[in-house]
């Protein structure tokens, strides 16, 4: 299993919206980078929901529930998406000033590429990120 941070702006997709249509395809990534992160994603991997711009926090957990497709809103053919679906949320919801300031994760992508929509996400990460919002 590989681990995931997908963001998203609260105003145009919160994790309650995510939670009340209980699934929904990542649509509309069109980084190059953040394809490439798509295009890795396996079902069964598990993703940290963080609110962008809005909050700049972790509020929830999600998987990855279908592989990379085309994303049907690319007029150009070119874009993938994944589809995920709500786990549950975090406990205690995690900010990017305290991801920034824990020494340990001075190399996450949310750190260093802070402008990435989909970001991956170690195994030592994930565990400390897990901690930090109150998980084991």
């Amino acid at each position: 299993m590989a681990y995931w941070l997908i963001k998203s702006e609260p105003s145009v997709y919160s994790w309650d919206q995510f939670v009340k249509e209980k699934r929904t395809s990542w649509t509309g990534v069109r980084n190059a980078q953040a394809a490439l992160n798509l295009k890795a994603m396996k079902p069964g991997d598990r993703c940290f929901f963080y609110h962008s711009n809005e909050g700049k926090e972790i509020v929830g957990i999600a998987e990855v529930v279908k592989a990379a497709y085309p994303d049907p809103t690319d007029k150009a053919g070119k874009a993938v998406t994944v589809d995920v679906a709500p786990i549950e949320p975090v406990k205690q919801s995690v900010t990017l000033a305290a991801i920034k300031a824990d020494a340990r994760l001075k190399d996450f992508g949310l750190v260093r590429q802070s402008r990435l929509s989909v970001v991956p996400v170690n195994a030592e990460q994930w565990k400390l990120i897990l901690k930090m919002a109150g998980g084991k």
